[in-house]
């Protein structure tokens, strides 16, 4: 995939203001609105200044973009970092992606997820409830073994009145309930956009997201673990101790003949809930290194006497 550079498709700075991009994207449609205009590649031009003005009229996509996006030239490869766009506080309920459909793959990569802002309140209505926000929050996968209190800074997307998209701070303290999923959403009364003619305010939608574990992977409620063996322990079998996200421990039984990549599963052992998940541990055979004379000796030993041909073992 390739980067985009909103700015130059709409050939603004990128401390543009906001009435300079909207005359930009007035001065391009004029020039390529595919019912008016005669330039060739009109309807894809148009197309691409559609998509930059959808990110830089809107602070919230604007101020994600811009982090993001700095060091990046227009059609250099581009992957975006995981979780760049967590702790930003956007307006709407989010996760959707109507809109992403009409644009490029770098907008649905980047915004996709977002979803389009709900429609306003029917009219002549007094009160009105406050619009929902949404962010993504990344926790220890930890948390989610046992719950956690955790104070989190998200920042916040909004124009100055000078028209250009600065970012503030607000810190929320949350409580993490214990069996929160990946994707789960933390819903937080209250602290949405304030409401109209006396509305009650909306609320934050945290969507619950895990940072890499060096050990454990999640799925939904159930817990993924690679189990590193020595090639005694597969082929005996043996009872090995497994370290659990609590800090516990739980011995499981490795049945003799295992192989790499044998999947052994300890139902009700994963990440807590109603029901809880399951532990899926994954049989990595490791070899010892033959880094010096004796455990050489080993080796040959079991070449000379074991005449095992793993080739013909496997039908290779």
């Amino acid at each position: 995939m390739q980067f985009k550079d909103y700015y130059q498709t709409l050939g603004v700075a990128r401390d543009a203001t906001a009435d300079d991009i909207k005359k930009a994207f007035r001065k391009l449609a004029r020039k390529y609105h595919p019912d008016l205009s005669k330039e060739p590649g009109a309807e894809a031009r148009m197309k691409e200044v559609n998509e930059a003005n959808a990110v830089l009229s809107d602070p919230e996509k604007r101020a994600a973009y811009d982090a993001l996006g700095r060091g990046y030239q227009p059609g250099q490869d581009f992957r975006p970092p995981p979780d760049w766009d967590a702790n930003f506080e956007f307006s709407g309920p989010g996760f959707g992606g109507a809109e992403a459909a009409d644009f490029s793959d770098f907008f649905a990569e980047l915004f996709g997820r977002m979803g389009a802002r709900p429609r306003e309140g029917g009219f002549g209505r007094r009160e009105a409830r406050g619009e929902d926000h949404h962010a993504k929050i990344v926790l220890d996968i930890e948390d989610a073994w046992r719950g956690a209190a955790r104070q989190i800074s998200l920042r916040v997307p909004r124009t100055d009145a000078a028209g250009r998209v600065v970012l503030d701070t607000r810190t929320l303290d949350v409580r993490i309930p214990k069996g929160v999923r990946e994707g789960q959403l933390i819903r937080l009364a209250g602290q949405g956009s304030p409401g109209l003619g006396g509305g009650p305010a909306g609320d934050l939608l945290l969507e619950v997201h895990f940072h890499p574990h060096s050990h454990f992977r999640a799925s939904g409620r159930d817990l993924l673990v690679d189990l590193p063996v020595a090639p005694w322990e597969a082929a005996l079998g043996s009872v090995i101790p497994v370290a659990l996200p609590d800090g516990g421990t739980l011995k499981v039984r490795i049945p003799a003949g295992a192989q790499s990549g044998r999947q052994l599963v300890v139902r009700g052992k994963g990440i807590p809930g109603n029901p809880p998940g399951d532990l899926e541990l994954t049989v990595r055979v490791v070899l010892p290194p033959a880094d010096t004379a004796r455990a050489k000796e080993l080796y040959e030993t079991m070449a000379r006497d074991l005449k095992f041909d793993p080739r013909a073992a496997s039908g290779g």
